[in-house]
């Protein structure tokens, strides 16, 4: 076969990228899923959230969270990179925040500790309830179970200089 005869589907080895399609040319399972996860959060997306493809890869999702009002976050647009795993929805999405935000479950990385994103997954859950879950997470804070200590420390001793930073943070990163 010549450059353009009997191509076959491509398949990329490697962490981040999978092939969509098997050898047959039918949709992985996966895929199909994560197809179908987006029909739903394209027809009813969460309160305050946005996700989809970020170009023509089923497996790489951008989203944005709006900060929820009442929260040190309000007025703050985050936007956050969903990864989806080749064996998804058996093993969870990997989510980061790519804004920057003052949070003792997000550091510096943007890895959020958040348990159904662990081991508290199930194949039940699904992109519209995760991005839930982290909205929800910055309104209510975990600071028993934090990534940033010091933030946590913060965040329980003095609530006033916590939120006063988290504003800050919120107006410089999140904002226009």
């Amino acid at each position: 076969a010549g450059p353009k005869g009997d191509l076959e589907p491509r398949e990329v080895v490697g962490e981040h990228t999978s092939a969509i399609m098997s050898k047959g040319g039918s949709m992985s399972s996966a895929a199909k899923r994560i197809q179908k996860e987006l029909a739903e959060i394209s027809l009813e997306p969460p309160t305050n959230c946005s996700a989809g493809p970020k170009g023509d890869n089923l497996y790489e999702w951008v989203s944005s969270i709006m900060g929820p009002a009442g929260s040190p976050y309000a007025g703050g647009v985050f936007f956050l990179d969903i990864h989806f795993p080749s064996d998804y929805p058996f093993k969870p999405p990997k989510v980061t925040f790519r804004t920057r935000i003052y949070h003792c479950n997000v550091n510096s990385s943007g890895q959020i500790c958040l348990d159904i994103l662990k081991d508290q997954w199930s194949p039940a859950l699904t992109i519209s309830k995760v991005l839930l879950s982290i909205c929800s997470l910055l309104t209510d804070a975990n600071p028993h179970d934090p990534l940033v200590g010091n933030i946590a420390q913060q965040f329980l001793n003095d609530r006033a200089a916590h939120d006063k930073t988290a504003v800050e943070w919120t107006r410089r990163y999140a904002q226009g």
